[in-house]
């Protein structure tokens, strides 16, 4: 199967299989399923469609920094991650550790994910 061209509907499919993966590990593993596993995903969801966004604007507008608007985009997603988990764990949330390794795990997706949509555009250079 081939998957489509366009960057947003890949986001798109990937985005409802990470879902599906998260609603299927809910329902027969629900122990290694923390309960604001929602919320980690559609901020992870909306993070890194967002950053996709601001990276192909810049791409786009300054193709010569190529390596410098990726590692801002890496950047960018650390300090939002970590304001998302200290602002989640401030107020004293049960099972920290479990919501972290959830946080983790889903993380890891979008950042492969990324890793792939990056690769996946790489042109070879010719001369």
């Amino acid at each position: 199967m081939l998957l489509p061209k366009n960057m947003h509907l890949q986001f798109l499919l990937f985005s409802a299989a990470v879902a599906g993966l998260i609603g299927l590990f809910s329902v027969l593993l629900p122990t290694i399923v923390h309960e604001k596993i929602w919320n980690i995903y559609f901020f992870m969801l909306i993070l890194s469609f967002l950053i996709s966004i601001l990276n192909a604007f810049l791409l786009k507008s300054f193709a010569e920094n190529f390596f410098n608007i990726l590692v801002l985009a890496m950047i960018l997603r650390f300090i939002a991650t970590i304001v998302f988990i200290g602002l989640a764990v401030w107020p004293g949330m049960e099972n920290i550790i479990l919501f972290i390794a959830d946080f983790f795990v889903v993380f890891l997706f979008y950042l492969v994910f990324d890793i792939y949509a990056f690769l996946s555009n790489l042109r070879p250079i010719s001369k």
